[in-house]
């Protein structure tokens, strides 16, 4: 069947209606920025509905990373969804009584390091979301003072509002500019009133789907938003889409 390369772009097409290989290319692109490998059901006219076309995804990069500094109690409700979200999910902290496997059963990765000293080593790319839960500013400011300016997708920092002004203040005097402390996402999360560690690592997450997909955040009921983004993502890795049906 005819061939794609996200890093390339479209090499024929798949149909006759264009709006089959917008969608082709939009829901293969999630799957390989994801890392994943697996076939996708697409209708003759780019529909999610219906099946008369059987695409197969394959990916030839590993799972995004999310990073999660601070090894607090809320930390092992977000490392659950990251996991559910296909991340590789390191949690870190400077406490080995903290960092644990037992506290983190669903991590992939414990490390016990000062979070800004692991950061300056690990690798990181495009697609890498860093969740900063740690709440104390001899950790924060030199981690966030790093992260700001790292080309990664997502940097959100656990706080109240007291704290985050507290938090860029110090920020600001270790020379941390405007634009950097724009792309920081404090207090973390979207606004659903959340209150369980549960609630909180869903209002985390729901912001990194909608900043990852180009979505509002804003609810569809009345909203004239499209439920899909289509936008082509900037960080898609390469991989390979065919037609297999």
């Amino acid at each position: 069947g005819a061939g794609y390369d996200a890093g390339l772009g479209h090499a024929g097409g798949f149909g006759a209606h264009p709006e089959l290989d917008r969608t082709v290319a939009a829901e293969a692109g999630a799957f390989l920025d994801a890392g994943r490998t697996g076939t996708l059901e697409i209708g003759e006219q780019g529909s999610r509905c219906g099946a008369p076309l059987t695409v197969l995804v394959e990916s030839s990069v590993p799972p995004p990373r999310m990073i999660v500094f601070g090894a607090i109690d809320f930390a092992s409700a977000l490392v659950r969804i990251g996991k559910f979200l296909n991340y590789h999910v390191t949690v870190c902290d400077a406490r080995p009584v903290f960092a644990t496997k037992a506290r983190f059963p669903d991590a992939d990765e414990i490390v016990v390091e000062w979070p800004h000293t692991y950061l300056e080593r690990t690798s990181v790319d495009a697609r890498t979301v860093l969740c900063v839960l740690t709440h104390d500013a001899k950790f924060d400011v030199p981690l966030l003072q790093l992260a700001l300016r790292l080309p990664v997708a997502y940097v959100g920092a656990m706080g109240s509002r007291r704290t985050h002004l507290d938090r860029n203040e110090r920020l600001r005097e270790v020379g941390v500019t405007e634009l950097e402390l724009a792309r920081l996402r404090s207090p973390i999360g979207l606004d659903l009133g959340a209150r369980t560690p549960e609630e909180t690592a869903l209002s985390i997450a729901s912001e990194i789907v909608a900043g990852r997909r180009g979505g509002s955040g804003v609810s569809l009921t009345g909203a004239h938003t499209p439920i899909h983004h289509d936008a082509a993502s900037t960080s898609t890795p390469a991989g390979r889409i065919g037609s297999v049906a």
